[in-house]
């Protein structure tokens, strides 16, 4: 009976935090410089999906500023919330501390030194023309990760979680440097690598939003294939060997699915921090600790919270739109010390 209550306790969670996340997302969508509406957002969705007939009272721009620009911009910021919640929550269990994420291990620090050398030398693919600063970010934040397995692997046979944390921080603190010496020598470039570095959804399109869809659903898909194993290893990596889990194996897989979502959500809108740390806590608070529903629910959370600092973030001090990292920093920072103290007092 117990057991039956706390599942009807949580069903009920969830439908409530899916009603939440959808009144976030309207209200992104419909609060800016021009409002819009429900009613006017559902008849232009109607319109636009189904053929449906426009009331007269609806403007070409009004048509143009939901359709073109506030839907897939919020759908854009739920999505890179969501990837990063998700990569957090997995990062946090798979190395059994509340502080870890994605960007510790460098994500973000080797998504930067990507950007800042397209930036900077002004190289360009031939194939992918002006999706070359994102696709070398995604490819240096990927292969950051991949290093700091690789060397956790050679120095540390069982991969440890701390020996992957250290040299995560490692690699890091050196890819920072090399950035810091790149703005320090090309001074003209130091405020687009700037901006890029604390992120931002300006001029986000719906192609953008089809390539983060897919990526966002296999991934998290994926790792809920191994909720099962991520509840156990939370336990040590000596108890999931007792019970039949390979942990240096799937530690493997589980960071480099996280380090893609990631990479994925990084690459298209600048390093976005605190997302992926805040997200999974305050989720285990209502949820409790099964990756059954701390995966999913991450992923609501992240990507409603996500667009509601994205409607912070260009209206605060509208016409100016200040960086969407800012806004995370400032909620993050003090939840990250809260996070880190009361750990010491325990």
């Amino acid at each position: 009976m117990a057991e039956r209550g706390s599942y009807l306790n949580n069903r009920m969670k969830v439908i409530l935090s899916i009603i939440l996340a959808v009144l976030a997302l309207l209200v992104s969508m419909g609060i800016g410089s021009v409002s819009i509406p429900f009613t006017d957002m559902w008849a232009i969705f109607c319109h636009k999906c189904f053929g449906t007939a426009l009331p007269q009272n609806i403007t070409d721009s009004a048509v143009s500023i939901f359709w073109g620009i506030r839907l897939p911009r919020t759908l854009t910021a739920f999505l890179v919330g969501g990837c990063l919640a998700a990569s957090g929550t997995v990062m946090q269990s798979v190395l059994q501390n509340p502080l870890a994420s994605s960007f510790t291990l460098g994500v973000s620090s080797g998504a930067s030194l990507g950007a800042a050398i397209v930036i900077v030398s002004g190289f360009s693919i031939p194939l992918i023309g002006s999706f070359t600063l994102p696709f070398m970010g995604f490819l240096f934040g990927l292969g950051t990760v991949f290093a700091a397995i690789i060397l956790s692997e050679r120095i540390d046979r069982g991969m440890h979680n701390y020996t992957i944390i250290l040299i995560g921080m490692v690699l890091s603190l050196f890819v920072n440097a090399i950035l810091t010496l790149l703005s320090a020598l090309t001074p003209d470039n130091s405020r687009q690598l700037l901006l890029w570095s604390m992120g931002s959804f300006s001029s986000r399109t719906w192609y953008h939003v089809s390539v983060l869809f897919p990526a966002c659903l296999f991934g998290t898909l994926l790792l809920m294939r191994f909720s099962r194993e991520m509840d156990i290893m939370t336990f040590g990596d000596e108890q999931a060997l007792t019970i039949g889990v390979d942990s240096r194996k799937m530690k493997k897989i589980l960071i480099a699915v996280s380090a893609f979502l990631t990479g994925i959500a990084v690459c298209f809108t600048g390093v976005i921090g605190f997302i992926d740390l805040i997200a999974p806590h305050v989720v285990r608070r209502v949820f409790g600790s099964s990756h059954r529903y701390v995966l999913p629910m991450s992923v609501l959370f992240g990507g409603a919270f996500m667009a509601i600092a994205d409607l912070v973030s260009r209206t605060v001090l509208s016409p100016q739109e200040i960086p969407v990292g800012s806004v995370t920093a400032l909620i993050g920072a003090p939840f990250f010390a809260y996070v880190f103290f009361r750990g010491n007092r325990r």
